[in-house]
């Protein structure tokens, strides 16, 4: 046998695989029997395609070690997301989301299918079968009776060399951003719009605050509590559908089915040396079945993009204090 053959079947299959589900399970009319923002999809799928990649290999190498079993095992995994991002079907947000754990669950399937084929050498293909068809079997039942949702808290906090007052003018108010300003961060790094300006068409409660980011990015910011130089809260007023679909990948959209933060709040505290403690907040909701994994990400995300703001924030209210 072509002792090539096994690597190009396994890694083509594996694609095949991923890429068959990830478009039914798009399908509306195939709604209940499946779901790409699920834990089958987003976990065993990936175990899938790293158990049939290892399940060839092991054709032709039959003693494996377990770190070619869990490295080999990612071929078909990034193949697969390159498939999905030259074909459109996911944006570099997603991709870059899912690549941790498609890469862990592929390692996880192909040292399963390593260890079995080592000592179980009956019925390997029906096991094979047996394999790929679970996430099949199991989405349904995850999709019509599995309904995970959590609301958290991401906050952060930085100390600022200037008075409250001087912080504070700041915040609702913020003029054009440059590029430079927000400086290189993950979230810009992976693709999500960074923020370009905010306006206000009143003080105090009711007021409302326009957010716009790059891309086309806008939505509002309804005040909620407002206590001169030391609070602003708001809750967020998203319409998904004015937000343009190359903006955001569609299952991380802002005020989407999935992911979306409620509300905010900007808090200032004046040290005894008269210096600023800005606290930024955002309270998020979560409605993937993704649980801590989810989590990490969104803490993630947020405690960066916050670090940005609180840093623009910081080096604005530090050079008035310069000047003045």
């Amino acid at each position: 046998m072509n002792t090539k053959l096994p690597k190009y079947i396994g890694i083509s299959l594996g694609v095949l695989y991923g890429l068959s589900i990830r478009v039914l399970w798009e399908l509306e009319a195939l709604r209940d029997l499946g779901g790409v923002v699920t834990i089958s999809f987003m976990f065993f799928v990936p175990f899938v395609i790293g158990f049939i990649r290892i399940h060839f290999e092991c054709k032709v190498q039959q003693n494996l070690t377990l770190g070619e079993m869990i490295t080999i095992s990612w071929q078909p995994i990034f193949f697969f997301l390159l498939a999905t991002v030259v074909t459109l079907l996911e944006g570099s947000i997603c991709v870059a989301m899912a690549l941790p754990a498609f890469m862990f669950f592929s390692s996880v399937g192909g040292v399963t299918a390593g260890y079995l084929h080592r000592y179980f050498s009956k019925k390997r293909n029906a096991t094979l079968m047996s394999v790929a068809l679970f996430p099949l079997l199991i989405a349904p039942l995850e999709v019509n009776f599995v309904k995970l949702s959590s609301t958290y808290t991401v906050e952060n906090s930085i100390t600022i060399h200037a008075p409250p007052n001087v912080v504070w003018e700041q915040l609702g108010r913020v003029a054009d951003i440059k590029p430079d300003e927000m400086g290189i961060s993950l979230t810009s790094l992976i693709g999500v719009p960074q923020p370009i300006k905010a306006s206000m068409n009143a003080d105090g409660v009711g007021a409302v605050r326009i957010s716009e980011w790059e891309k086309g990015v806008v939505f509002k910011e309804v005040i909620t509590s407002w206590e001169l130089n030391r609070e602003m809260t708001y809750s967020f007023d998203i319409d998904s559908e004015a937000i343009p679909d190359n903006a955001l990948d569609k299952h991380v959209k802002l005020g989407g089915e999935y992911f979306s933060p409620l509300t905010g709040g900007y808090f200032i505290v004046e040290n005894p040396d008269g210096n600023t403690v800005l606290t930024l907040n955002t309270t998020l909701v979560d409605n993937t079945n993704f649980g801590m994994y989810s989590r990490i990400w969104g803490e993630l995300i947020f405690r960066d993009f916050h670090h940005s703001l609180l840093k623009l924030m910081k080096s604005r209210a530090e050079k008035v204090t310069i000047t003045s």
